[in-house]
């Protein structure tokens, strides 16, 4: 979900029709933000009145949120939430966590904003792996120094990293998100949070990928069509865009449009390390090793420091009983591995490669 320049039809689709009286409108941007009273009571008890020291304010609003005794955050990936049903819940996906502490912050004096990640990798255990389309976070500026706050800690983030982003642009992602949760089973109301999701940002390419897909399958052909150009033309290489397009224009006949978005989806494929490392998994779990292998490979030609497709890599190897090279790419990751813990389970893990290969070296 990268910050684009481009030109969006907005004609395209009609945008403004209020949602019929017997459906619950999507919250307002004000709504989705507000700080409920109790929540900014415990804000002011435990930070604003107990400290200046900005430093010290970031701690206290850390464990505020994550604290039993504050709101005792569980992370739930599904719970795209308000800052006050995040309070409420106790449960938040990254985007609600975002939310909720950038709304905390900017309240406590510090200076916070949502940050973007255009597409990540995510690890929920060892081999739940999980390709993400985009991602959001905490940028903060304390005492003249910048960091970053992240829910989820188990992210490999695109090359670009985190940028910066307005908070029109997180409040499309709010609404994208929860109208792709509605699609499920509402499709007016999701309609509805996906029309809002552009109002907010009219360039954002994943909103109109999902209301390509839900005017589709409302049987609307031409304004899916609109829609998917739509992305396409915010984003050029966005691979669920190309791939829905793809599919649409091959079922309605067009195969001179079809073979056309065909080629610039495996284009975009070709060129992007996260589709190749899922790639690389997929093979894996089947048991294609070779397949993995190559996969893998591809991912590190086209971005090289990432320590997971190294370590992926050297299990593909290991797997095939090619020791040594699994040796060697295991020792790159744990050589690329971003905290002294990762490197330390790399380490352990390098270290019983050692003890498998001594033992079958003939004596």
């Amino acid at each position: 979900m990268i910050g684009w320049n481009a030109f969006v039809l907005l004609a395209a689709v009609n945008l403004a029709p209020s949602p019929p009286a017997t459906m619950a409108a999507p919250p307002t941007p004000e709504q989705v933000m507000a700080v409920p009273p109790e929540l900014r009571q415990q804000l002011q008890e435990r930070v604003i009145d107990a400290t200046n020291a900005p430093e010290q304010r970031l701690q206290r609003i850390v464990d505020l949120v994550f604290k039993p005794d504050g709101l005792g955050l569980q992370y739930d990936t599904t719970a795209t939430l308000t800052v006050a049903e995040t309070w409420e819940q106790h449960r938040a996906n990254c985007l609600s966590f975002t939310l909720l502490f950038v709304a905390l912050a900017r309240e406590a004096g510090l200076e916070a904003r949502i940050q973007e990640v255009g597409q990540v990798v995510t690890w929920y255990q060892e081999q739940g792996v999980i390709y993400n389309a985009g991602h959001v976070n905490v940028g903060l500026r304390v005492a003249g120094r910048h960091g970053t706050l992240d829910l989820d800690q188990n992210v490999l983030y695109d090359r670009r990293g985190p940028r910066v982003i307005s908070d029109q642009r997180a409040l499309a992602h709010y609404y994208n998100n929860r109208g792709a949760e509605l699609m499920a089973t509402h499709d007016a109301e999701a309609m509805e949070y996906l029309r809002t999701a552009l109002r907010m940002d009219p360039a954002f390419a994943p909103a109109w990928n999902n209301l390509g897909v839900l005017e589709r399958r409302r049987g609307d052909a031409r304004a899916a069509a609109l829609a998917f150009d739509n992305a396409l033309r915010a984003h050029p290489a966005l691979l669920s865009a190309l791939s829905n397009a793809t599919s649409m224009y091959r079922q309605l006949g067009d195969t001179r449009r079809a073979a056309q978005l065909g080629e610039r989806l495996q284009r975009a494929r070709d060129r992007d390390p996260f589709y190749q490392f899922m790639q690389g998994v997929e093979a894996e779990r089947r048991g294609d090793y070779a397949q993995a292998t190559a996969a893998y490979r591809h991912a590190i030609r086209l971005y090289g420091n990432a320590h997971q497709f190294h370590f992926g890599l050297a299990r593909a190897y290991f797997l095939q009983g090619e020791n040594q090279r699994a040796m060697r790419e295991m020792a790159r990751a744990r050589e690329l591995g971003g905290t002294d813990q990762v490197r330390a389970v790399y380490q352990a893990k390098l270290d019983s490669l050692h003890r498998i290969n001594a033992r079958q070296i003939p004596r």
